[in-house]
């Protein structure tokens, strides 16, 4: 697990210096504390350079990179992890290629050597690589299937820059920092900039399930894989995952005991200490369950809580580990968002407002004084239809259903002036978010519900420059585009199918590996093994969602490693009480900030559509801390990205008010 940065230019006016490239390389040091690695050079068509940082995983000894093959004609710089490199291997010996060392990294090098960019279909893991072909003047880049480790680029007159994090890139002088209104618009709207975008013009992500590839000044990106197997360039998958659609529940639930258990076996590969998160959820649980199988001594598992009773899931963990076995860590954490808040926007370097973030930063921190390798349950949600908004979906298919006047009786606009507790989580509220979008259309519903800003409230919060500056083309329509991509079978499938091509990879995965690398740690999900997630998407809904009950599927096969009390209770999100926040210690921060003269003369947004949502909040009329937490980081990021002289190559913790 490490960092990687580099370039390739065919003009020697565009060229990366050595010097320049260590700049880069210390920017992303967080990733890779173990060691760095430096390579530049210049042939006769293009030059190149090369930057690593190392977190020692596998091979400790002899995993130093860039890594080369037998007459270093190959390079490859890796930040990942690939899962069965030890069969790949294996394959390649037989085939006469030569290794020198026992890493994952060597088995890039000789696997492109074999099969060229067709080399993606082989792997197994979290990754992106830079391969240098020195024979062909030609870089290939790559990323992993669900998009678990980050890949951000520049395409330049004559160059290509590329890097894990973008503030590698920006530790070049000469690389211009301006906003992409675009993307801040998709930000106000999902809370994240969605791949390939970025907030800075001029810069793009690699999508998941993609590589790119370099030559002659040209940069040509091809997909290579997506959990939605209409989009899959390999027929045999469709073909496999028509096999899995006929599964009877028993066949399914023994197929899944076998992949799954399979794919966290894979995941326990290491040289150094491993251990899990365990929240006292299903997916955390289970996992932990099946590392505790495997292995002979008990696993080290960690939870944090905290002092509000609705945010502390402690007792849970405390539970699971005493049923599993397991040596369990726990820790009571008040982080403060005055202090931390800073160096958080620093990590996530573009406006990133999922305020689990904060916990999360605060977990992996304590989950690596003891390890480094812990395994998750990132993607179950996803996959095996957790969440309760999939619940909402269903019922809102069978309302669509329903004859025309009681259609009309539910779908009243009368419900908007229901009354229901400003809570987030409480049922009343919930009831009339449903009730009142009741009437929209099926896509449209479902964006309204996961939306920060819908159109209404961007209209009512937008300045009428920054609102004519945008494209007609708005946030929802590249949704509905993703709903395209999906196969029509049911709305609850689509809708899945698309967060998991949305929301899984620009929110969950991006919270774990910049929260994780920021101290060092690794993390890896075996749900996300992609023949976990064939089957998982292949199965009928009823298999993953009946009645009130999701991931029942999960549930039936792993019910002897899951507490009857953790698999009866309701889901809970990791978060932190942000809303309490607002209406005490940080409600000064609020009118400061976010209705500082430095802030309004950005041009964003209207003085009374702030102070709206401001003081609706802080008298308890309305919840807008989701909201007011996106613009406050919205206004931390640019002090730190734009109105500064350059970027940090790194940030401590200070009151946000001195920036």
């Amino acid at each position: 697990m490490c960092g990687i940065c580099g370039a390739i230019w065919t003009s020697s006016g565009q060229a990366v210096s050595r010097e320049q490239l260590s700049q880069m390389t210390a920017a992303i040091a967080h990733r890779g504390p173990d060691a760095d690695g430096l390579h530049v050079e210049q042939t006769s068509t293009a030059g190149v350079a090369l930057g690593h940082r190392r977190l020692s995983i596998i091979d400790i000894a002899c995993g130093q990179q860039p890594m080369w093959n037998e007459d270093e004609s190959i390079g490859v710089i890796f930040n990942g992890e690939i899962y069965n490199y030890r069969e790949l291997r294996e394959t390649l010996l037989s085939q006469g290629h030569r290794f020198h060392s026992d890493s994952d990294t060597e088995v890039l090098v000789h696997l492109y050597e074999q099969h060229g960019t067709e080399m993606v279909h082989h792997l197994r893991g979290m990754f992106v690589f830079a391969i240098w072909d020195r024979s062909r003047s030609r870089l290939m880049l790559a990323r992993d299937r669900f998009g678990q480790k980050p890949l951000v680029y520049r395409q330049e007159a004559d160059r290509l820059l590329f890097a894990s994090e973008m503030k590698a890139i920006l530790q070049l002088p000469e690389i211009p920092r301006e906003v992409d209104t675009e993307s801040l618009n998709h930000y106000l709207t999902w809370q994240y900039v969605p791949a390939p975008r970025s907030i800075l013009k001029g810069f793009n992500k690699l999508l998941p399930g993609h590589f790119a590839v370099w030559s002659n000044g040209e940069l040509s990106v091809e997909q290579y894989w997506s959990p939605l197997s209409m989009r899959d360039p390999v027929p045999e998958r469709q073909v496999l995952r028509d096999s899995y659609r006929k599964f009877t529940p028993k066949q399914a639930q023994q197929k899944l005991k076998e992949t799954l258990s399979e794919a966290v076996r894979l995941r326990l590969r290491s040289d150094v200490p491993l251990g899990a998160f365990l929240s006292g959820g299903i997916d955390s649980t289970l996992i932990t369950g099946l590392m505790q199988r495997e292995l002979e001594r008990p696993v080290e598992t960690f939870s944090i809580g905290f002092d509000v009773p609705d945010f502390d899931e402690r007792s849970f963990a405390r539970m699971a580990a005493k049923h599993l076995g397991t040596n369990h860590h726990e820790k009571v954490v008040s982080p403060s968002a005055v202090d931390s808040l800073p160096s958080l926007v620093w990590q996530y370097e573009e406006p990133f407002a999922d305020n689990s973030a904060i916990p999360t930063m605060a977990l992996c921190q304590f989950t690596r004084e003891a390890v480094t390798v812990a395994l998750t349950g990132d993607g179950g949600d996803e996959l095996f239809l957790g969440y309760d908004r999939y619940r909402a979906v269903q019922l809102g298919e069978r309302l669509d259903a329903l004859p025309l006047p009681l259609r009309m009786l539910v779908k009243n606009p009368l419900w908007r002036k229901m009354p229901a507790s400003i809570r987030q989580k409480s049922f009343t509220r919930r009831l009339k978010r449903f009730l009142t979008t009741a009437a929209l259309d099926p896509r449209r519903r479902y964006m309204t519900w996961i939306c920060y800003f819908d159109p209404q409230r961007r209209s009512a919060l937008y300045s009428s420059d920054f609102a004519a500056s945008l494209q007609q083309s708005t946030p929802e329509d590249w949704m509905d585009q993703l709903y395209d991509l999906t196969e029509p079978i049911d709305l609850v499938s689509q809708t899945a199918g698309v967060d998991q091509i949305s929301y899984l990879p620009n929110d969950i995965l991006t919270k774990v590996d910049i929260a994780s690398m920021s101290v060092g740690l690794e993390c890896r999900s075996p749900f996300l093994d992609q023949h976990v997630a064939d089957l998982a998407c292949a199965l009928p809904v009823d298999f993953k969602l009946h009645g009130r009950i999701g991931k029942r599927i999960l549930r039936d096969t792993f019910g002897d490693l899951i507490p009857e009390p953790i698999l009866q209770r309701a889901k809970m999100g990791f978060g932190v009480p942000v809303d309490h926040w607002f209406r005490d210690e940080l409600k000064p921060l609020l009118y400061d900030i976010l209705l500082s003269q430095r802030a309004l003369d950005r041009g964003y947004f209207t003085e009374q559509g702030i102070r709206s949502l401001v003081d609706q909040h802080v008298s308890e009329q309305f919840d807008h801390s989701s909201r007011l937490w996106a613009l406050l980081v919205l206004e931390v990021w640019h002090r730190i990205f734009i109105d500064a002289d350059s970027v940090p190559p790194q940030m401590a913790e200070t009151d946000v008010r001195r920036l």
